[in-house]
């Protein structure tokens, strides 16, 4: 079993397929409700540049240097965001879950709850992780929220880290998650997820 291996991961809300390019048109629907890909902060595809992406995924992940999926979501039966494993370090035991987005209509839904339970439950349990890094910008302060709900902590600030696509330079909010942590993260996660499970 190898940390850039992108097996099928499934939950009663969410599956995490293997991307391909079967997915990009639902992945360009996904990404259009709110002109997501305008947001200064994020990197996310637009509709036109979605194979784009998902090629550039498969490039990386052929390479062995990412695991990419397509995020399904179970009830609408449909591809609705992108997640992969980022800085795999099988030496180590360490990974980072990152380059993940969600379509609007996605959020609020319990599948992100459910897809991270997925993507750790694999980090820890399957392929024996230490550690699991989460990093997002400064200034995404949503995804900064949504990182400390999942019983993260924040390691520090890389400041000036990355050259972004508007010219300005990205501070690094990197977050992670022990893996003596990783039973009550998993309780807390099962826990939310528990009222979505009852309405289906």
């Amino acid at each position: 079993m190898a940390f850039h291996d992108a097996p099928l991961l499934e939950h009663p809300l969410v599956r995490l397929e293997p991307l391909s390019p079967a997915h990009r048109d639902d992945l360009a629907a996904a990404v259009a409700p709110g002109e997501l890909w305008r947001t200064w902060y994020t990197r996310i595809p637009s509709p036109e540049q979605m194979g784009e992406e998902i090629e550039a995924r498969l490039a990386a992940h052929a390479e062995g240097r990412i695991a990419a999926w397509a995020v399904m979501d179970t009830a609408a039966g449909r591809a609705v965001g992108m997640t992969t494993y980022l800085n795999l370090d099988p030496v180590n035991g360490r990974l980072e879950i990152g380059s993940t987005w969600l379509g609007r209509e996605a959020h609020g839904t319990g599948v992100n709850p459910a897809m991270k339970l997925l993507l750790l439950a694999r980090a820890f349990d399957d392929l024996g992780c230490v550690a699991v890094e989460l990093r997002t910008h400064w200034h995404n302060h949503q995804s900064r929220a949504a990182i400390a709900r999942l019983g993260a902590h924040q390691d520090g600030v890389l400041r000036q880290h990355q050259r972004w696509h508007d010219g300005t330079l990205r501070d690094t909010v990197v977050f992670s998650i022990l893996d003596r942590e990783w039973p009550a993260v998993r309780s807390g996660l099962e826990a939310r997820i528990a009222p979505r499970l009852e309405t289906l």
